[in-house]
């Protein structure tokens, strides 16, 4: 039993020293992301969760709706589930300065602050979020790369008390 607790220990500790992206990774465009251009008007959005382990366990659809005004980029995202279910999450960004911001949201524990540099935006916050017995609580290492006018792609890690639980990958669309 002792050898199977070092051995999943092992396991957790190495899943959660697998690279993550940086700020200061070499930028593949010379695009500026600008989430209050991008953002602003009809977004769709297509994405999955998968965990540690590699199965996905949800699909879904968001249609995001954006308005930017007084340095407040507000997204009404209207979630559509494969199985069904339904769910709504308004951010309200504020731009604290030429490349940084704060959100917040229903759920959200704090504030989201997020910086972006170049084509690429990361962000972490703790939310609440809705499962089937009630809600759990989660951190969110958030990253997006505008990769053209109309395009940006997500890659989210999730954790609970500093161990990986899995990702959440979205492609957005502007519309």
């Amino acid at each position: 039993m002792k050898n199977l607790f070092i051995a999943l220990t092992a396991v957790v500790f190495l899943a959660s020293c697998s690279g993550k992206p940086s700020l200061d990774d070499e930028k593949l465009s010379d695009r500026e992301f600008r989430l209050e251009q991008f953002f602003v008007g009809k977004t769709t959005a297509h994405g999955q969760f998968q965990d540690i382990l590699g199965n996905v366990s949800r699909r879904f659809e968001v249609d995001i709706t954006g308005t930017f005004a007084n340095n407040l980029l507000t997204l009404v995202e209207d979630f559509s589930y494969a199985d069904g279910s339904k769910e709504q999450r308004i951010w309200k960004l504020t731009k604290t300065g030429p490349n940084t911001w704060s959100g917040t949201a229903d759920g959200v524990i704090g504030d989201a602050l997020g910086e972006t540099r170049g084509d690429t935006f990361n962000w972490a916050y703790k939310i609440d979020l809705p499962v089937p017995d009630g809600t759990m609580r989660v951190v969110f290492d958030d990253w997006m790369w505008q990769l053209s006018d109309t395009r940006v792609l997500n890659r989210a890690y999730m954790s609970k008390y500093g161990f990986p639980l899995g990702e959440v990958v979205i492609y957005f669309e502007k519309e």
